[in-house]
């Protein structure tokens, strides 16, 4: 059987090369290279097309009947990152195989307030919230306390001034957030501790993904600076800053064997909770006392990531195998979806 066509689907950068958030863009630039490099590698051809606003062009590139699958590396545009659902869906309604998660789950983890309500539901630690839609946080008392956009991803909106201590720093970061991003905003209790994250790739197509070797945002404590260790944008992006500098990945961290249990376990859990496939990242808080915060799932990281290039030989796999699979488990949902789709037809029919 020849092996699938691939179309590689990313977001046209729209921000201007001097713009403080154009690392996360040129970020998915790199993952186009790096992802046709390794198709070619493992004999997958593959064409790349830059997605804008143009619904049109997309509708008409989609058209073009030269590939089998989609390789998703759409984020959103800068600018409205919200349609990094919406092109899941018009792929679904399209009737087209692709790789990652699917729109619901893009969805539902994009919203964080409305994800930590079903970790609460499901008995999953998460830090105490709130969702606003304006200024006045009444009855708040978890300080410190970190206040996010809630439906924005890549850390957008993070930076040192996102953690409060009282009341009023608390309403005067939820009106800057209100008035840079949007309602509604996510005031969250602040959870000391280890931040480690949790990979997750599935390279069986059973929906059984394996857990690599957890990476941990090791912050580094520094002389007369007060900064809390919380991974900002800058801290991610940002390569030349200090707080980038100060806040390395570390891959493969020991944890006390009960505390990786529980984060390979939960990791596990939130990945089937939330509906994700193919790959995502689990981000967790663990407490000097051990104990096990969810703080997000990312169900579109980053593909390039160190944690899943690095990770991969605990897998016995290598990245190019890993992107031909993914390619190949996506061509393989739509056989079997376009076979139950002939079995329905049929029963109708008699």
């Amino acid at each position: 059987m020849p092996e699938p066509r691939v179309l590689i689907l990313f977001n046209e950068p729209v921000l201007p090369p001097d713009h403080p958030d154009r690392g996360a863009e040129d970020d998915v630039l790199y993952s186009v290279k790096i992802v046709g490099e390794s198709l070619k590698a493992v004999g997958i051809t593959s064409v790349s097309f830059g997605v804008t606003d143009d619904l049109a062009a997309l509708l008409a590139r989609l058209k073009v009947p030269d590939f089998d699958v989609v390789f998703n590396l759409y984020e959103g545009t800068a600018d409205r990152s919200v349609t990094e659902v919406y092109l899941t869906g018009v792929l679904e309604w399209l009737g087209l195989s692709y790789t990652g998660c699917p729109s619901f789950t893009l969805s539902v983890a994009r919203n964080k307030p409305f994800s930590k309500r079903l970790f609460q539901a499901a008995g999953i630690h998460t830090a105490e919230f709130v969702e606003v839609v304006s200024p006045e946080v009444p009855g708040w008392q978890h300080f410190p306390a970190i206040v996010k956009p809630a439906s924005e991803d890549a850390s957008i909106g993070i930076e040192q001034a996102a953690v409060v201590n009282t009341a009023e720093e608390l309403s005067a970061r939820v009106r800057f957030v209100l008035d840079h991003y949007g309602p509604p905003v996510m005031v969250e209790r602040y959870i000391p501790g280890r931040e480690i994250q949790v990979s997750l790739i599935d390279l069986t197509g059973t929906g059984h993904p394996a857990v690599l070797p957890f990476a941990e945002i090791a912050f580094k404590e520094q002389e007369n600076a007060a900064r809390w260790p919380i991974y900002t944008y800058t801290a991610k992006w940002h390569e030349e800053s200090d707080e980038y500098k100060h806040a390395p990945v570390v891959i493969g961290v020991t944890t006390p064997p009960d505390v990786a249990d529980r984060l390979r376990d939960v990791a596990v859990r939130v990945y089937h909770l939330l509906g994700a496939r193919d790959y995502a990242r689990v981000d967790t808080r663990v407490t000097p006392a051990g104990e096990v915060y969810v703080l997000e799932m990312n169900p579109n990281p980053a593909i390039t990531s160190v944690m899943i290039d690095e990770g991969l030989p605990e897998t016995g796999s290598t990245y190019d195998r890993f992107i031909g699979t993914l390619v190949r488990n996506a061509a393989a949902r739509r056989v079997k979806a376009t076979g139950s789709r002939r079995v329905r037809d049929t029963r109708h029919e008699t």
